[in-house]
């Protein structure tokens, strides 16, 4: 797996799916780490002692997005995507995709707090799975053993 390919594909498909049109010099930096790192990260910010598949930090947030030259960080628990993968029986690449457009969502404005915010985001992240031939996470045959987002 590309990793650089695959976030590209992954942004520029979440970017046209929701018709966010940003700065063409915004940046966004997404970096793999541990469970340890991502813990610490997880504690620091989220008060939560334990690993997560992914963090999402803003930069700039409403209409501030399409102006800025800097959206955010990412970071994505290379070893906890790889075992939600295996005991959700999802590809690696399928699951490592689907975690860096949830972070990307949350970069530039989704959230999951609610209901219909969490029907959004899901709706979304489809979306731009399948236009990169990444089946719907979300879907019943797809969900069986999921661990949580």
């Amino acid at each position: 797996m590309d990793v650089e390919t695959v976030v590209n594909s992954v942004v520029e498909k979440t970017l046209q799916v929701t018709k966010l049109r940003l700065s063409h010099e915004a940046e966004v930096s997404f970096t793999f780490a541990d469970d340890r790192r991502i813990h610490e990260l997880n504690a620091i910010w989220r008060q939560k002692d334990s690993p997560t598949n992914v963090l999402s930090f803003p930069a700039a947030e409403g209409a501030a997005l399409q102006t800025s030259p800097l959206l955010g960080d990412v970071v994505l628990a290379y070893e906890t995507i790889d075992r939600e993968a295996i005991d959700e029986g999802k590809a690696f690449a399928h699951h490592a995709a689907h975690m860096i457009a949830h972070g990307f969502l949350h970069l530039i404005g989704f959230d999951h707090q609610d209901d219909a915010q969490a029907d959004e985001m899901e709706g979304v992240e489809s979306n731009v799975l399948s236009t990169l031939g990444i089946p719907d996470p979300w879907a019943p045959e797809n969900t069986a053993g999921k661990t949580g987002q």
